[in-house]
């Protein structure tokens, strides 16, 4: 269920003060962030945000398709292997 309207959009005052600050400086520097629930806006647009994903840092680059997303959306936590049926048809080959 979306967040209200009313409220708007999450966004970690942590990371939002980070992203002040390079906006800001013009800095190039890549932002380190557990805050996978925060929403991307306009403001993070050109920043490279290094987001966790459990076990360690995914970069990415934010651009315009990105607002409204979550971090977390951008930076899986989950490894997949292939399905155990494909392995099947490859020894019968």
């Amino acid at each position: 269920m979306p967040r209200s309207l009313k409220k708007g959009p999450f966004i970690d005052p942590r990371l939002l003060e980070k992203v002040e600050i390079a906006q800001e400086t013009r800095s190039n520097k890549v932002l380190k962030t557990w805050s996978r629930r925060s929403t991307i806006i306009p403001e993070m647009v050109g920043i490279t945000l290094a987001v966790h994903n459990g076990k360690k840092f995914i970069p990415v680059f934010v651009t315009e398709d990105m607002v409204g997303h979550k971090l977390g959306e951008f930076s899986p936590t989950r490894t997949f292997y292939g399905h155990s049926g494909d392995k099947k048809t490859k020894l019968k080959k």
